[in-house]
């Protein structure tokens, strides 16, 4: 990690939902912690030594504070189960400083979001600030049950209440998302945002896409990848060289990019490791990557100028790195 580290406090925890408890977080001194716009995550150090990454779920005007929520996952890698056991009200945490991947569209736009479960927080960020903005807006939100619904006291009680939408599984018929019908008309001034399990993005994308929406206007953001796949000795070894010495390191079938340059001792900053979040994004001067991201737009990895070395590889023999 090469993220600068702030150290907070935990001012307060807060059972959300079902399996879903918010952290409040401050600074130790009660000034002003660093400014941030919606759509923006920070890297969270969890007891234990893991780094997992959280959206920012309150109104980018609160600087006296940050606010995240975490889904306890036990079949996740350890992150959310750190937190929801050994993280309390008084502790100190680091941080990173908030970064953003997943912005909104500016000018005279609208914006349809769409979350998913806990995928809701990055959007419900958005709300609030195209809230106080005056934008024109309309948040879906979908789960599984109205108990598994994080901040709906919030979203009820908020000014912008009108514009949200709930969905639950396991209510009538009548209040199920329909995509066909939201997503029928892509008028060129319209936005589309979606966040949550890749099962539910999947279904929401690849309806937008069907439905002639243009890939500048479909913003989303992966909170989890699928469980990594095992070693695969059947992976076809490759080189990297680096530019900028000239210096060839080879990438044997069971390693990763990041795994081979950290032996080589080539210092790349990483993060999530499942290709996600973008901290170790690399630009590509040679050769074809293999991409196996979340995080690189279909037109992006059509461009091959740059790809993740945390979970991609090569179809070419080689591949010439800005490095």
């Amino acid at each position: 990690m090469n993220h600068s580290r702030l150290t907070v406090r935990v001012a307060r925890r807060r059972a959300e939902a079902e399996g879903i408890v918010s952290f409040e977080l401050a600074s130790l001194d009660g000034s002003e912690l660093p400014a941030f716009e919606a759509g923006a995550h920070i890297d969270v150090h969890v007891p234990g030594g893991l780094v997992r990454q959280y959206s920012l779920c309150n109104c980018p005007s609160e600087r006296h504070r940050y606010q995240i929520a975490v889904l306890r996952d036990d079949t996740s890698r350890g992150g959310s189960a750190g937190l929801h056991n050994a993280v309390h009200e008084g502790d100190e945490i680091q941080i990173s400083a908030p970064r953003n991947h997943f912005s909104l569209a500016r000018g005279r736009v609208r914006h349809l979001l769409f979350a998913g479960g806990i995928g809701l927080t990055p959007l419900l960020c958005m709300a609030e600030q195209l809230s106080r903005e005056g934008a024109a807006f309309s948040l879906h939100y979908c789960a599984r049950s109205s108990s598994r619904a994080a901040f709906m006291e919030r979203i009820t009680g908020s000014p912008w209440a009108d514009s949200a939408r709930c969905h639950f599984d396991d209510a009538d018929q009548a209040q199920r998302i329909d995509l066909d019908a939201l997503l029928a008309d892509p008028q060129p001034d319209l936005h589309l945002y979606v966040c949550g399990p890749q099962g539910f993005m999947s279904a929401v994308l690849d309806k937008a896409r069907l439905l002639g929406w243009p890939s500048d206007r479909l913003h989303y953001e992966y909170f989890s990848a699928a469980p990594a796949p095992a070693a695969n000795h059947d992976e076809a070894s490759f080189d990297i060289r680096l530019a900028r010495s000239g210096r060839v390191v080879p990438v044997s079938a069971t390693q990763t990019v990041i795994q081979a340059l950290v032996a080589a001792g080539v210092d790349v900053p990483v993060s999530c490791e499942q290709g996600i979040c973008g901290t170790c994004l690399t630009r590509v001067l040679d050769g074809e990557p293999d991409h196996r991201d979340l995080f690189l737009s279909p037109d992006e990895q059509a461009r091959n100028d740059q790809f993740l070395p945390c979970c991609s590889r090569a179809k070419s023999r080689m591949l010439v790195l800005d490095l």
